[in-house]
Parts: structure tokens; C-alpha cells; sequence
């Protein structure tokens, strides 16, 4: 059995990391899989609506960072797992789930990745997506305003109230644990082509 080697895609909100990690799969093929950090966060479900919009989404402590841990392992294992699907919206999961099987290569996601010593250990290959602040700031309000539902003035106030503040606390830090710094993410063509390269070895 070929044990999958597991890429930890990691960056500030709007760096470019989810570009990224969509284009290494692109890159390989059907011999990866790819899982968002995101679709982790812990349900809110037992809470009245005005309750989840006060939770600090930011903090490493709204990810159920055990669970994927405990995924990763039976990816090596060479078990498929089913994973979970968050609804942004509503603060909540939904009762679909994604199957993801063991292939060679498994590309993982997420702002808070490297901020998890458990999570860190599960990683092969440990990628930091460095990209400027003003960049980010306005991906950030654009993807949510696009894909989130939410009004400019929320973002702003979140932004300032929790992702910046949790960025130079949590997110910035991490990147000491990075094999690999790549400046703004999936439009860095140089350093794509020798990540999927590198990854071919692998399948």
C-alpha cells in the first residue's frame, strides 16, 4: 500500500492559499484529493443565530482540529473518510458529507493549519502562502460579499474585531513552521510548476 504524502497549505485570509491548492490538484490530476480546513469548524447549530455571529471564527479553537487529525490518519491508513460540510451562512454543518479516499497525494487547506502541533505532525510537505495585508483585506471583502452573503460594514467590523487582530497572533507566527514560503499563492506560475513537479514524484 502507498501511503498518501499530505500537503499543508497554509496563509492569511485572502493569500491565495485555496488558488493554490485547486491548481496542485488540477496540476496531478486524479491521483490527488484536496480538504479545506474550513469545512471543520465546529457546529453551532444549539445556538440562537445572534450567539454564532458573536463567535470569534478566527481563533484556532472554532475548528475541530482533533477530527481532522483523526481523518489524516486513516487517509495514511489507507481508509477513505468522510468528510464534513460547513454552511457559512447559518454557522452550521450541514448533513452532507464528501467522501475522500487515500490517493497518493492529499492537499489540505486552511488559514489556521500550522497553529495545531497534532495537525503539523500529519503534514509531509509544509507550504506558507505569504501575501501582502491590503491584497488580502480586499479578497477577503469580496469573497464574502460574493459568496458569504454578508454586507460590507459586517466585514469590516469582523476584520478589524477579530482577523486582523488573530492574524498577528495566531496566523503570521506560523509560517516558522513552513518548508516552503511562496509569495502570492496561485498566481506564482515558478513556483506551482515546481510544487506539481515535485508532487509527480510522489504518484
Amino acid at each position: 500500500m502507498t501511503v498518501p504524502k499530505i500537503v499543508g497549505i497554509a496563509g492569511g485570509t485572502g493569500s491565495g492559499k485555496t488558488t493554490l491548492a485547486r491548481k496542485i490538484r488540477e496540476g496531478l490530476g486524479e491521483a490527488s484529493n484536496l480538504i479545506q480546513f474550513d469545512w471543520y469548524y465546529r457546529d453551532l447549530s444549539y445556538l440562537p443565530m445572534k450567539d454564532r455571529e458573536d463567535v470569534n471564527f478566527d481563533h484556532p479553537s472554532s475548528l475541530e482540529s482533533e477530527l481532522l487529525v483523526e481523518h489524516l490518519k486513516m487517509l495514511k491508513n489507507g481508509e477513505g473518510v468522510d468528510v464534513p460540510m460547513y454552511d457559512f451562512k447559518t454557522h452550521s454543518r450541514t448533513t452532507e458529507t464528501v467522501h475522500i479516499d487515500p490517493l497518493p497525494v492529499i492537499v489540505v487547506e486552511g488559514i489556521l493549519l500550522f497553529c495545531f502541533e497534532p495537525l503539523r505532525d500529519m503534514l509531509d510537505i509544509k507550504i506558507f502562502v505569504d501575501t501582502d495585508s491590503d491584497i488580502r483585506a480586499f479578497r477577503r471583502i469580496r469573497r464574502d460579499m460574493r459568496e458569504r452573503g454578508r454586507t460590507f460594514d459586517s466585514i469590516r467590523k469582523q476584520y478589524y474585531k477579530t482577523v486582523r487582530p488573530m492574524h498577528l497572533e495566531f496566523v503570521e507566527p506560523s509560517k516558522r513552521y513552513a518548508d516552503v514560503i511562496i509569495p502570492e499563492g496561485g498566481s506564482n506560475l515558478i513556483a506551482l510548476d515546481l510544487i506539481i513537479e515535485r508532487l509527480k514524484q510522489f504518484i
